[in-house]
């Protein structure tokens, strides 16, 4: 059985476990009050033109909003204030075949290839600057998320390795060659649990020293301190299926895919510490996996990744996003 097919059918058995057991872990999750299920005032959706969407991650920039497909990594984009995404890099193309995480920085998009152990590098027009492949050590792999340091360096989770993957900012910013490399260990991850799916999100503090991991499988969250390496477990509820993730300033969205629900959390400006201030839900929420800040709406994906990975019946022909006043 391949690398892929492993990892594809872990993250599988993964999910079932988890489903009945996040439900139940809920009410002792937060300890703030979780904002109810409304109807969809203010809510805006926006479609994913493509059969087999799937869209996992959202990221937006000044002008376009993008998500890419897990099932054949074709990546999505319109403008702000657009009803729909069209499609934008072609699935496959560039060996691009799966997408997770999408990050956007400066003139150029970032792709995390999932169970291919594949990272693109993209200009904002569609060329490729270079892509990446994780070392070949035989062991399954989940390339899934990804942030950018204020150097301009880009930080890349493996749910399925202890790592974390560094690309520095001077290859993230070099000519359109569509040079191949191997992605290179920054650092070790403590606590990972083999055959579970692990580090997911990522996002920097608000102090930039530093980032924050989320590990989908335990729900806890790291603080790894980038000048030295030190790596603490941040005092936080266990939000278990914890995806991906977003910050503005002090506050951490967090999405969580299991629960179907984005949970808003408070950093303490130490970063040693976070509080829930909120659980979100509503209505059509499927399979929240991805989340992002824009202006003053929150983008989440629903991924209906339970049909991606089980075969089940689609919840709806029809992919979309959902933004959200932040509030």
């Amino acid at each position: 059985m391949s690398t892929r097919t492993t990892a594809h059918a872990t993250w599988q058995r993964t999910l079932l476990t988890l489903t009945a057991a996040s439900a139940a872990l809920a009410a002792l999750t937060f300890p703030a009050t979780a904002v109810p299920a409304h109807d969809r005032e203010g809510n805006a959706p926006i479609t994913v033109d493509g059969s087999r969407a799937f869209p996992e991650s959202v990221a937006a920039d000044r002008h376009y909003v993008y998500t890419a497909s897990i099932a054949d990594g074709t990546v999505y984009r319109g403008r702000l204030g657009a009803k729909t995404l069209e499609p934008f890099l072609p699935g496959g193309q560039e060996g691009r075949t799966q997408a997770t995480g999408i990050k956007t920085t400066g003139t150029r998009l970032l792709v995390a290839g999932a169970f291919t152990g594949r990272f693109f590098v993209y200009t904002n027009t569609g060329k490729l600057v270079s892509s990446y492949t994780v070392p070949d050590t035989g062991t399954p792999t989940l390339v899934n998320d990804q942030t950018v340091a204020p150097d301009g360096d880009v930080y890349i989770t493996d749910s399925f390795r202890a790592v974390v993957y560094r690309i520095p900012a001077a290859e993230v910013n070099a000519p359109t060659t569509g040079a191949h490399r191997t992605l290179e260990v920054a650092y070790r991850l403590p606590d990972y649990v083999a055959g579970q799916s692990n580090g997911n999100g990522i996002v920097t503090t608000p102090d930039g020293k530093s980032l924050i991991i989320g590990y989908w499988y335990s729900g806890a969250l790291y603080r790894l301190t980038l000048a030295t390496g030190e790596i603490h477990r941040i005092a936080a509820p266990a939000l278990t299926s914890a995806d991906g993730m977003a910050r503005r300033g002090n506050t951490l969205y967090i999405a969580r895919s299991v629960n179907n629900e984005v949970d808003a959390l408070r950093l303490s400006g130490d970063g040693t510490r976070a509080a829930v201030l909120s659980a979100r839900t509503y209505p059509g929420a499927d399979t929240t996996t991805g989340v992002a800040v824009s202006g003053n709406r929150l983008l989440v994906t629903n991924s209906q990744m339970d049909t991606f990975l089980y075969g089940d019946p689609l919840t709806s022909p029809v992919f979309t996003l959902d933004s959200l006043p932040l509030r």
